[in-house]
């Protein structure tokens, strides 16, 4: 936010009007009067200094009992593009939730007042939000890249928590509460009003909501310096997170989060475009997964057949292809066509049921006509006339499953944010 007016002696022939920013950096803070002036002035220094948008920072005070407001608000009058926003209730999550969905520049970010990270980090933070490229962006501390001096209390914890993450929530970003993170604005006006928490697990609830949705995440390697000051109690805050991931992960299996509705609106991982780990988009990366899957259930089909045969080859040949289509179509469901969460779930697993008859019918009948022509053929053949029935079904389960995940919506690719090349701080 230009503030031209606030200098000294301004020239009316040079003033211009206010520039919408490109870039709003939000700094939440409670009750941080030792530390804010020389953190935001360090900031606003770094934006003047290296980037080339219209930029802002907002200090957003959380109900501060010291003098933090009044310095930000001094801080917004004499520094152009600076600007105080106050709230009457405490919380990281609540202040970014409510200055994000109000802000009128084009890329949201926010950093902790205590710049423990390095600041040249910012703009490759930005770069693919304003290009269009990815919806938000995080910084990392896990990344082999990233230089991070800090105790080993909290890299224990840090690693600890992400690798719950990992594991309960099936979440593939690296680093859930780096303090230094952005996102696109429109986005956030869409995404935010169903993130519900407003302390610290706020950044994870908006990330695994943004994965599930279908979002691009971009991760920046950062260099970060612990903050031996800090007022965060750890364990306590540990423990809300592992709150929250419970609460989520009920909410997103009870469908209360309505996550196929923002995919249908934001999501991008069923829409032609770039490659999505390391395989394109289309019927070429769609076969290149499906063949992975493939090749992993038919291995566990042959172990299952094999395990069974005591039973008779029939029997055993229905079992195996029973236990290995559903674990089939939950795996072609989620990692080849790119579909999250229980919309669908029932009619997917319907067709994937209907496709195991299928398939069951055509091997059941190669047993058949094996056991007519040789009736002594040993388990290893087969097994081979089963594999070879298998390669038949499977196509026609490619077929299949490419009609029944088809996109249902056609949702344009979100075109690259307008920028301009103004070297200033709005």
């Amino acid at each position: 936010m230009s503030r031209a007016d606030e200098c000294p002696d301004p020239d009316p022939a040079v003033v211009t009007p206010p520039a919408r920013p490109v870039l709003d950096v939000v700094m939440p803070v409670y009750n941080e009067e030792d530390d804010l002036e020389a953190s935001v002035r360090r900031l606003h220094r770094h934006l003047v200094d290296t980037v080339p948008y219209p930029a802002r920072i907002t200090v957003a005070d959380n109900a501060s009992t010291d003098a933090t407001l009044a310095i930000a608000q001094r801080l917004a009058a004499e520094l152009p593009g600076v600007r105080a926003v106050h709230l009457d209730l405490k919380g990281r999550g609540r202040a970014l939730n409510e200055v994000w969905r109000d802000d009128d520049a084009e890329v949201v970010a926010y950093c902790d007042v205590g710049l423990s990270t390095d600041l040249n980090a910012l703009m490759p933070l930005i770069a693919p939000l304003i290009s269009g490229h990815s919806d938000i962006a995080i910084g990392t501390r896990l990344s082999h890249s990233s230089r991070v001096v800090r105790g080993a209390k909290r890299e224990f914890i840090s690693r600890s928590y992400n690798l719950i993450l990992r594991t309960a929530m099936r979440a593939r970003f690296s680093d859930a509460q780096c303090g230094f993170k952005a996102m696109r604005t429109d986005v956030a006006r869409t995404l935010l009003p169903y993130v519900e928490d407003t302390g610290w697990f706020f950044d994870t609830e908006l990330l695994v909501l943004a994965e599930r949705v279908g979002l691009r995440i971009a991760e920046v390697p950062v260099d970060w310096i612990d903050d031996p000051d800090s007022s965060v109690d750890i364990v306590s805050t540990a423990v809300a997170d592992l709150r929250g991931c419970v609460r989520v992960a009920w909410a997103l299996a009870t469908g209360r989060i309505p996550v196929g509705e923002l995919r249908r609106t934001l999501g991008r991982d069923r829409l032609p475009g770039p490659a999505i780990d390391g395989v394109p988009y289309g019927m070429v990366g769609q076969l290149v997964r499906f063949c992975a899957v493939g090749v992993a259930s038919t291995l566990a089909f042959a172990l299952l057949f094999l395990l069974l045969r005591p039973l008779g080859a029939q029997a055993a040949n229905f079992l195996a292809l029973a236990i290995t289509a559903v674990l089939n179509t939950a795996a072609d469901r989620r990692f080849t066509f790119g579909v999250r969460g229980a919309e669908g779930r029932a009619r997917h697993h319907l067709f994937g049921w209907g496709v195991f008859l299928f398939g069951w019918a055509v091997t059941a009948g190669s047993l058949f006509a094996l056991h007519r022509w040789q009736p002594d053929a040993s388990h290893a053949v087969e097994l081979a006339v089963l594999v070879v029935s298998n390669l038949i079904a499977t196509a026609t389960r490619f077929v299949g499953l490419r009609w029944v995940f088809r996109r249902r919506v056609d949702v344009p690719v979100p075109a690259a944010s307008s920028t301009t090349t103004e070297r200033s701080v709005a």
